[in-house]
């Protein structure tokens, strides 16, 4: 239990204690459902903000990564500052400058304005989610301590899954501008919140003269431009453009240099050592397949439903609503309770086995499938959010290094940020490719003549003769031509069921590597 107190507490606080620990946790509570719901919406919506500002496609696809790179340089050294200067310095402050910008953007035309105001409101939205673990357990009794996990973890998994619904509620009945203006009601209750609740610290001034302000500048620098490359990739061909490959060179470049001031610097802020421990490392790696288990939630059902089954964003968010945010508010509270009695390791595989079930049925994907025919995928997704997640934090937490609590917090900043983006650039472009290859195979029979794409062409002409002989054998040919489209889409998506059922597999392999935790007030 000690070594855990240590963990989490790295430094002692110079100033008077809270009285008001409960309002903490709620701020730090509060920052990760604000942060997770702002960029589901961002994300889902850009088609509606390209609209809104006047701006063009590419306009608008820079715009949405410089409204979420900025988050990489700072995310990974809030555990630092928040044990150097204090929650209420990093929390009150930016929280009001968050509110008053997220005012101003939907006022704004121009669109290097534009551009700048979304950098700055991106670098403050990464001040609101790393601090969460670090507070939680300074401020909660013991006993808590799982709970308010469960409730950190949980958010991620309802904020994705009921973007879609509160999104389309905005933009029905209220505006496009409440994407923005949710946040300024929401950001001065967080600041409220970690004033009354955290306590008045004075600034450490030790941790600050020996700051390791190079290793800060490298890692997120670095990442920020990974994630420019990865961001952009997509788009612009990954290594057939300049852009991307300066990019990608870049962010390596400045990431061995962070890895060589490690070494070299009197107190390293992010050693590498930090997340040497066995256990740590394969829960790491876990996670990793995890996140890539998780696109068959966040990417293939919504894109499927949009893209291949036309359906509208009200009928999406019903459907990811009601079957994969019920069952992961039922599943949080029962993960909780097998969490205080039972191995996690336990909860983590049969998580993985949600995921693997999920992606299982997925690879019968028809193109006759809608929103109804998800419907056990979405409840296995939803349950293994929460069985996955929860342990996967909890046992990294108690199987860490107890003096290197911040370097450990930074590194999962990174797959936090890093990693979800690059799965979902992966899972993007594979879709795509996989398309483009089903096209071009079934395009080759239409092509050839074959005796099915004859009878097909014809019985699609005879339906259109009314248009006349000549427009309704046109007709045909584009509807064949839509058919073998969206069958290749269907195909595409088969595959990728298939390359996530694959990654929780992987993620179960790894996780028969990991032996039980140290015993602790986080493991049974």
């Amino acid at each position: 239990m000690g070594e855990i107190l240590k963990l989490v507490l790295p430094f002692r606080s110079t100033g008077r204690e809270t009285h008001h620990p409960i309002l903490a946790v709620c701020a730090v509570l509060l920052g990760p459902f604000m942060v997770g719901f702002h960029s589901r919406l961002f994300g889902i919506g850009l088609v509606d903000l390209r609209g809104a500002f006047g701006l063009g496609f590419d306009e608008g696809s820079w715009l949405s990564t410089l409204a979420t790179a900025p988050q990489m340089v700072f995310a990974p050294a809030v555990a630092w500052l928040a044990a150097a200067f204090g929650i209420r310095r990093i929390m009150v402050g930016p929280a009001l400058i968050y509110a008053v910008i997220s005012l101003m953007i939907p006022f704004t035309r121009d669109f290097t304005t534009l551009a700048v105001l979304h950098v700055i409101h991106g670098s403050l939205l990464g001040v609101f989610v790393p601090a969460t673990l670090m507070i939680i357990f300074r401020n909660l009794p013991m006993k808590w301590w799982i709970t308010a996990i469960a409730i950190y973890a949980f958010r991620g998994a309802f904020t994705l899954n009921s973007g879609t619904a509160l999104l389309d509620f905005y933009v029905q009945h209220f505006g496009w501008q409440y994407l923005y203006w949710q946040d300024v009601v929401l950001a001065p209750l967080l600041a409220f919140l970690a004033y009354k609740g955290a306590p008045r610290e004075n600034v450490n001034m030790d941790l600050v003269r020996h700051a390791d302000w190079g290793g800060m500048l490298f890692l997120g620098m670095g990442m920020a431009m990974l994630f420019v490359a990865v961001d952009q990739g997509n788009r612009l061909d990954w290594f057939e453009n300049g852009i991307v490959i300066s990019m990608f060179a870049g962010g390596l470049v400045l990431i061995a240099a962070f890895f060589v001031n490690e070494m070299l610097v009197e107190r390293p802020w992010a050693h590498l050592g930090a997340i040497g421990a066995r256990n740590v490392v394969l829960l790491l790696s876990v996670a990793l397949f995890y996140l890539m288990s998780s696109m068959s939630n966040s990417a293939l059902i919504p894109n499927y439903l949009t893209a291949v089954a036309g359906l509208r964003p009200e009928q999406i968010g019903a459907t990811l609503v009601t079957w994969v945010c019920v069952p992961l508010m039922l599943m949080t509270p029962i993960a909780v309770w097998a969490m205080h009695r039972t191995d996690g390791r336990f909860l983590l595989f049969t998580g993985l086995c949600c995921f693997a079930g999920a992606s299982l049925i997925g690879t019968g994907l028809s193109p006759d499938w809608n929103g109804d025919s998800f419907r056990t995928m979405c409840v296995l997704q939803g349950a293994g959010h929460i069985l996955t997640f929860l342990p996967i934090i909890v046992l990294t937490v108690a199987n860490g290094d107890p003096k290197k609590a911040i370097a450990v917090a930074a590194y999962i900043q990174v797959i936090r940020l890093l990693g979800t983006q690059t799965a979902q650039a992966l899972m993007t472009t594979y879709l795509r490719k996989g398309e483009q290859f089903h096209s071009y195979l079934t395009g080759l029979n239409v092509e050839r003549g074959s005796e099915a794409s004859v009878s097909a062409l014809a019985a699609l002409a005879h339906k259109m003769a009314g248009a006349g002989a000549v427009l309704s054998q046109s007709r045909a040919t584009a509807v064949l031509s839509q058919q073998v489209q969206k069958q290749a889409n269907v195909l595409s998506y088969i595959d990728a069921f298939w390359l996530t059922f694959f990654c929780a597999v992987g993620g179960l392999v790894i996780l028969a590597f990991v032996t039980k935790a140290p015993k602790g007030p986080l493991t049974a």
